[in-house]
């Protein structure tokens, strides 16, 4: 039986950091970690076991002391900045806890951003971020500019931007930590709807376990390791 491969995987990861007054700070002490196409994965654990800096590592947005990261087979760690850059605006979509939308510009600029960076057709990106934003149950606020939408819309939006280059790899850092709790349920029952329909691989980091243990799969960190 032929094993599949996974979408990214990472071997031996760790990451350290030179504090003034504590020294080196070891945040990940040598993380494996895989996930396979298709899968939405929840991230938990305590404030400081490393969650969002695993995931910045995954994405590209920062780069491991040691270990490494491939995506298809492909490996990451090392690569020149052009093709990082083209992996993260291409292949992955972020989402972030505060939704960092452009306030000047409506929710339907915002979602189109992504694609007018990639020097698609104003007509088409337009469209693109029309239906996405539709999707996400926002076709009533295109025109809404961030500070006229609620806190849950404004994250629609930032889902919305990240989804419309259509990413193979949703990197979600605690999206819901700044929503109330029927907000933030319905957000990650939205992640996992579009995962079914869209077929977008989300690893999800979130303090809510209550909220991950619902997910398909949740894996837990303690002290900068995977337990």
């Amino acid at each position: 039986m032929t094993e599949t491969r996974p979408l990214i995987e990472a071997h031996g990861i760790t990451k350290d950091y030179w504090h003034e007054s504590k020294g080196l700070v070891q945040v990940l002490r040598g993380v494996d970690f895989a996930m396979q196409a298709g899968e939405v994965v929840a991230l938990v654990g305590k404030s400081g076991a490393g969650k969002s800096t695993l995931l910045h590592v995954l994405g590209t947005l920062d780069e491991p002391t040691t270990g490494t990261v491939c995506f298809e087979g492909e490996e990451l760690v090392g690569a020149d900045e052009l093709r990082l850059a083209d992996f993260r605006s291409s292949t992955v979509g972020f989402v972030f806890q505060s939704h960092y939308l452009l306030p000047e510009f409506s929710a339907l600029e915002n979602a189109m951003m992504p694609l007018l960076v990639r020097r698609v057709h104003r007509d088409e990106a337009t469209e693109v971020a029309r239906k996405i934003l539709e999707r996400v149950g926002l076709g009533h606020r295109l025109d809404h500019k961030p500070s006229e939408l609620s806190g849950g819309e404004q994250q629609r939006v930032a889902l919305a931007r990240a989804l419309a280059p259509r990413p193979r790899l949703l990197l979600a850092d605690e999206p819901t930590g700044n929503l109330d709790a029927k907000t933030a349920a319905a957000i990650h029952e939205l992640l996992v709807e579009l995962n079914r329909e869209l077929g977008i691989s989300c690893l999800v980091v979130t303090h809510n376990e209550a909220l991950a243990r619902e997910l398909p799969r949740c894996v837990e960190m303690r002290d900068g390791l995977v337990v």
